[in-house]
């Protein structure tokens, strides 16, 4: 009798064992594999940046490489608007953020981007620059240089503020560009004085960052060799 009772044990025990495992089963993932564990990882939902004005362009706070890419409303040349993320997905996507049409140091790095638009197109890219500029401020731009890209205008600086470029222009500086012409009011079309730190992203068809620059020295900027080869980067990973 006692050898039963223990047999009888015994069952018990390994029929509780075996329900156990079922449940550990049931909750843990098929595979651990790194590419199962980051494609588990790819679906959590980053939190989104409430959009912040800098001081000064060393206090901004950009986004970076694997965030994903703010959208919004932008005007075109002519007014009409287009939703920024209807443009990501139909290309990869290079934008840049320039001051405006009146910065000797924007219209040189559009002019060296124009130069090498050849080879972006050829590895698949569209490019869109944006500034402040109102519409017609664009229009000036494009009648001076030779842009076969799209010049969109951020004129109330949205975009800018999600991507965390966007920084106010003190009093001081306001007025000490009036004396060199620089209307920055008349250039918006807006009284608000911001303007966004300089910037390239490369953005995918998914809206998701691959490569992000900046830099607070607005007269540094990316330069046309370097913006190649991280384009070209990109489209090999």
């Amino acid at each position: 009798m006692k050898v039963l009772s223990s047999l009888s044990s015994l069952l018990v025990l390994a029929s509780v064992a075996m329900m156990l495992a079922a449940c550990r089963d049931s909750t843990t993932p098929t595979s651990s594999s790194p590419d199962a564990l980051a494609d588990s990882q790819q679906t959590v939902a980053q939190p989104t940046r409430q959009p912040v004005i800098a001081t000064s362009a060393e206090d901004v706070r950009p986004l970076e490489k694997g965030q994903p890419a703010p959208s919004t409303e932008l005007r075109q040349s002519d007014g009409q608007a287009v939703e920024l993320s209807t443009l990501y997905a139909q290309k990869p996507t290079i934008l840049l953020f320039y001051r405006g049409g009146w910065c000797p140091y924007c219209n040189a790095h559009l002019g060296q981007v124009a130069q090498a638009e050849v080879e972006l197109v050829k590895l698949g890219y569209q490019i869109l620059a944006i500034s402040p500029d109102g519409p017609e401020a664009i229009r000036q731009t494009l009648d001076k240089g030779e842009y076969n890209y799209q010049l969109l205008s951020d004129s109330d600086m949205k975009l800018a503020q999600a991507f965390g470029l966007a920084f106010r222009v003190d009093k001081p500086t306001v007025e000490k560009y009036t004396t060199f012409g620089i209307d920055l009011e008349k250039a918006s079309g807006r009284d608000h004085h911001l303007l966004p730190v300089p910037a390239v992203y490369i953005v995918d068809r998914q809206g998701v960052i691959r490569f992000a620059h900046w830099d607070a020295d607005y007269k540094a900027r990316l330069s046309p060799e370097d913006l190649i080869a991280a384009a070209s980067a990109v489209t090999q990973q």
